[in-house]
């Protein structure tokens, strides 16, 4: 087992301390820096970025090759960090604990410790990790977004206001389907330069408010279980809304997709609402419309061509439920950006 101790001021300095360790190159664009490595030690990427009010999003996607401990010391850099696991697993432990806790698939969980305390972080070997990290300095945090935590629930409350760090905080939550679906975002952002990384802070403000919406719901229920769904389950129900999503054309029939996923209606119902707040239809109908937005933004096609490509056999009601979704008709949509393209392609000859 290789040991990493881990005494950074920040999250580019933890990036580096691991870097001193694992190897790779690291390399930089407009503030994003990822960690390529490929070597004896380890396969994949470590990637970070900082923002200046007090957060930094650090994700694993990589397979160490060795079994891994982080020992990190907290006396120069301890915030909190909201942790979901995409893929793989991990373990965590405070510096006076026995016992390691497990950071499950698709758990939400948040930790801080004690300053001057340690945190050890376990990565087993051959253990293909996909792991988003949301690291928040409570002062900058609550100093930058004029926010004074009290919309949060008491026990959260007292972890942003606790600025001299007195406290370790373990919150080891329920699934949580949604932050699966906002860093399958986060990942997908295809832009570049400045756009990419305002792009991806929204993206992770997101992220951080589930996180905390989680908390909040987990602490109202005491942490009863909000699903019957195994992790089996949810993972076929997330792969087979995937599936969906490249190939909205189809007919899809409710009865036999859960019929092939070998569980029941309910149990479909069930994931769709849990991951979309949508039911299967209402989640087909959503990302139908959503490829129909972004076809008549991008493409030449005129609309009744988009609804046929996108599974739809009527044009009367695609305009229907497009209307009450955008709040414009499709074909007054193309109208506006026929007319843009028009003024923007003839010169000003004032």
């Amino acid at each position: 087992m290789k040991t990493i101790h881990i005494t950074a001021k920040n999250t580019e300095e933890t990036v580096k301390q691991l870097q001193k360790a694992i190897g790779g190159n690291l390399s930089e664009h407009w503030g994003e820096y990822v960690l390529q490595v490929n070597n004896e030690h380890a396969f994949g990427s470590i990637t970070f970025i900082t923002f200046e009010w007090g957060g930094s999003l650090l994700e694993y996607n990589i397979t160490f090759f060795e079994d891994l401990v982080l020992q990190m010391d907290t006396s120069e850099y301890n915030p909190i960090h909201f942790i979901y696991t995409l893929e793989g697993y991990s373990f965590h432990r405070f510096n006076l604990e026995e016992n390691k806790r497990k950071l499950e698939q698709f758990q939400s969980v948040i930790i801080t410790s004690k300053n001057d305390g340690q945190n050890y972080v376990y990565f087993e070997k051959n253990n293909k990790l996909h792991i988003n990290s949301i690291q928040v300095n409570r002062v900058k945090f609550l100093k930058k977004r004029l926010n004074d935590g009290s919309v949060l629930n008491q026990r959260l409350y007292e972890v942003f206001h606790d600025q001299q760090h007195e406290n370790v905080f373990a919150y080891f939550g329920t699934y949580n389907l949604k932050l699966a679906n906002l860093i399958k975002q986060l990942n997908s952002v295809k832009q570049k330069g400045i756009i990419r990384i305002l792009m991806k802070e929204g993206i992770i403000y997101q992220i951080l408010s589930e996180h905390m919406l989680q908390h909040d719901k987990d602490i109202v229920r005491k942490r009863k279980p909000d699903t019957s769904l195994t992790k089996k389950e949810l993972r076929l129900i997330r792969k087979t809304a995937q599936k969906i999503s490249k190939n909205i054309s189809e007919e899809y029939n409710v009865e036999e997709m859960a019929n092939g996923l070998g569980i029941t209606q309910a149990k479909l119902q069930e994931g769709f609402k849990l991951l979309f707040s949508r039911t299967v239809i209402e989640y087909i109908r959503h990302v139908r419309l959503e490829e129909a937005r972004n076809m008549l933004n991008n493409t030449d096609y005129n609309i009744s061509q988009i609804v046929y490509s996108i599974g739809f056999s009527s044009r009367s009601y695609f305009s229907k439920i497009f209307k009450r979704k955008y709040g414009i008709s499709p074909s007054k949509f193309l109208k506006n950006k026929q007319e843009a393209s028009i003024k923007i392609s003839q010169p000003n000859r004032t």
